[in-house]
């Protein structure tokens, strides 16, 4: 006689969602450094076992390197934006408060990912040091050449240097996300932001 139960049906197994991990490992990155971040606090936070790591994202240094461009895709697109405003202060002035909310917000780690990690990098990590610098640079150049257009259409003086102003304000936003990483409230740092636009050129 024939059992008149249903089937079993098993269960589908949980789909790896990469970006999720990513995310997690992003995090810890993030709050803690490069050379702060352990692998197993890395492969606790993404859920995996060593092997799977490996097999996955690499070795840790390949893993922060994903995990830095994850944070660009998701954290950093506001930069472009900012840049694409049609006056220089404008741009300066959006580049400058988007830095503050994304070093500020609620449920992640304060501070910049790129800035944190740099603060405490030994020279085994020179690698990661070097690139996280090369990026910074190249942050740089960008908004050098947005303010050497700018000066080009008469939106800032002739006697103004956009290669200066252009450092200025990334060595700023990179002040800005040691104080945010040390607690300071987002309201002092728009403040900080304010001071600054206070003596731009135009």
């Amino acid at each position: 006689m024939k059992s008149s139960k249903p089937p079993l049906k098993v269960g589908r197994p949980r789909t790896f969602d990469a970006d999720e991990a990513l995310d997690c490992a992003m995090k810890v990155f993030w709050e803690k450094g490069y050379e702060g971040s352990s692998l197993p606090e890395l492969t606790k936070a993404m859920g995996m076992n060593r092997p799977s790591l490996y097999a996955v994202f690499g070795n840790k240094e390949a893993l922060f390197h994903k995990a830095l461009e994850r944070y660009n895709d998701t954290r950093m697109q506001f930069f472009d934006a900012a840049l694409a405003l049609p006056t220089a202060r404008a741009a300066v002035e959006r580049l400058l408060s988007d830095y503050v909310d994304v070093q500020t917000e609620p449920d992640v780690p304060h501070g910049c990912l790129g800035v944190n990690a740099a603060l405490a990098c030994s020279d085994d990590a020179l690698p990661i040091r070097d690139e996280l610098a090369a990026r910074r640079l190249r942050g740089e150049m960008k908004l050098r050449l947005r303010l050497e257009r700018a000066q080009e259409e008469g939106d800032l003086p002739p006697e103004a240097s956009p290669e200066k102003l252009a450092r200025y304000v990334m060595t700023v936003s990179q002040g800005m996300a040691v104080q945010a990483a040390a607690g300071v409230p987002r309201t002092q740092l728009h403040e900080m932001a304010t001071m600054l636009l206070r003596g731009w050129p135009y």
